[in-house]
């Protein structure tokens, strides 16, 4: 299992240095698209949220340079983050993949918006071909990994979320909510869920400001809000009590000058500042400003700590199941390596059996269907007395972290192709008699034998 995983998030990086790692959605492909052209990666996939940023990779042999990556894909110098950077390699990568979608890495533990944007990141790598096999194969199991742990706890039971935080945190600051105006910069998810709790605990009027207006239209009329041009952003951001920002803008977008306008516009009114974006949107700044009380995502997450008590009792068990499922992830890895040859050794063998039948046939003249019959079973008997021991070596090596070594063994000791797709060439045998008018039985194709080994060697 050649996987490996590198990034940043929440727990070894500042939101400063998380910012600097963001990827907008719109170089995404050229992400994926760098990163699978580098020496050895074979499949890619990127995850980008506000949170972490993180680097999935499948390489042909174990080895890829996914920190040269991040240095050339961001023009970084050697070395400058590597105190924020985290990397995973083989089962490790797994359970670490495992972990993020079953929202286990969350900074709110149970959370369901992770699983849905590593579904998004899977769904625009798949677009792009850039996941296609064995990454497939796990982020697939992943999901399921993610389902299972939904069900089987109650890890998602208790309602803490970013959005139902930074609700809390305006409600110590206005006292209530009660007929408070809020202002959703930007038109995506986490602006919406905010948007619904803050409505549900009093808020009354929305405004949506979108640099695509359409969008901001279209959310808008879930509220009975009103859709705000974006060229007309700053003047009317002073209408609202409670402003939460979410864009992909590169830079703030809200800076000290612009906070002071807003409190001369309010006659000193407080204002309260949600920033969800990942790079930040709103400058650290306005914080010194009296009456202005600015929260970004690393901030919200003290609060977040204090209501986590429960689900972290039933973080332990879905820590237990995910431990589970990545042994049984690593069993069917390596039953899928030995399964292709163990057909190919029976492929083999049989060919064999039969090229020797076809030789002596002539000699042996017209047989009784008793006498073919005994002629098959002896023949075929031997052959499985020759199959036993590197069949039951390989089954065994199934469960062995060094099974590629048994596997290359057994397929020299056999002249086995290196494709085990390919069906096995025997050794030149002696030119045989014609055949008689009743062909010979023929191998079972190694698609037929495949599934029933699989259940077998799982066993």
């Amino acid at each position: 299992m050649n996987f490996s995983v590198l990034g940043v998030n929440h727990k070894t990086a500042p939101v400063e240095v998380r910012e600097r790692f963001a990827i907008p959605e719109s170089r995404l492909p050229e992400a994926l698209g760098k990163l699978t052209s580098m020496e050895g990666v074979e499949e890619g996939m990127i995850v980008s949220t506000c949170n972490r940023v993180e680097i999935f990779a499948r390489s042909k042999d174990g080895e890829c340079d996914l920190q040269r990556f991040v240095r050339e894909f961001f023009g970084f110098s050697e070395g400058e983050y590597e105190p924020y950077i985290f990397q995973h390699e083989s089962l490790d990568a797994v359970k670490h993949v495992f972990r993020v979608a079953s929202s286990l890495d969350s900074m709110v533990v149970g959370e369901s918006q992770i699983l849905g944007q590593v579904k998004e990141a899977y769904a625009t790598a798949r677009a792009l071909g850039t996941v296609n096999s064995q990454l497939d194969q796990l982020l697939t199991r992943a999901f399921a990994v993610a389902k299972k742990v939904r069900n089987e706890t109650t890890i998602a039971s208790s309602s803490v979320s970013i959005a139902s935080v930074a609700v809390e945190l305006a409600e110590k600051i206005f006292g209530s909510l009660t007929g408070k105006s809020v202002s959703l910069v930007g038109a995506g998810k986490m602006c919406e869920l905010a948007a619904r709790h803050l409505i549900a605990h009093g808020a009354k009027k929305i405004f949506v400001g979108n640099r695509t207006f359409d969008r901001a239209v279209s959310l808008a009329e879930k509220f009975d809000g009103e859709a705000i041009p974006f060229e007309r952003l700053y003047d009317t951001v002073p209408w609202a009590d409670i402003i939460i920002s979410s864009t992909g803008a590169p830079h703030a977008i809200f800076r000290k000058e612009h906070g002071e306008k807003f409190l001369q516009a309010r006659k000193n009114r407080p204002m309260f500042f949600i920033d969800i974006a990942v790079p930040r949107d709103i400058d650290a700044g306005l914080n010194d400003l009296d009456g202005i009380f600015v929260y970004n995502i690393d901030d919200l997450q003290q609060v977040v700590q204090s209501h986590l008590g429960d689900r972290r009792k039933e973080a332990v068990r879905a820590e237990s199941l995910v431990d589970e499922e990545v042994r049984k992830f690593e069993a069917r890895a390596q039953t899928a390596e030995v399964v292709p040859t163990i057909v190919s050794l029976q492929q083999h063998l049989e060919t064999l059996r039969q090229a020797e039948l076809d030789r002596v046939r002539g000699r042996l003249g017209e047989l009784t269907p008793e006498q073919e019959l005994a002629v098959e079973t002896l023949t075929k008997g031997i052959i499985n007395k020759i199959m036993h021991t590197p069949i039951t070596t390989l089954k065994s090596a199934a469960r062995d972290p060094e099974s590629t070594t048994v596997i290359d063994v057994v397929r020299k000791l056999f002249n086995l192709r290196p494709d085990p797709k390919q069906e096995s060439t025997p050794e030149p045998v002696e030119a045989a008699a014609p055949a008689p008018a009743r062909p010979p039985e023929r191998a079972p194709a190694p698609e037929a034998e495949a599934p029933a080994l699989v259940k077998q060697i799982q066993k």
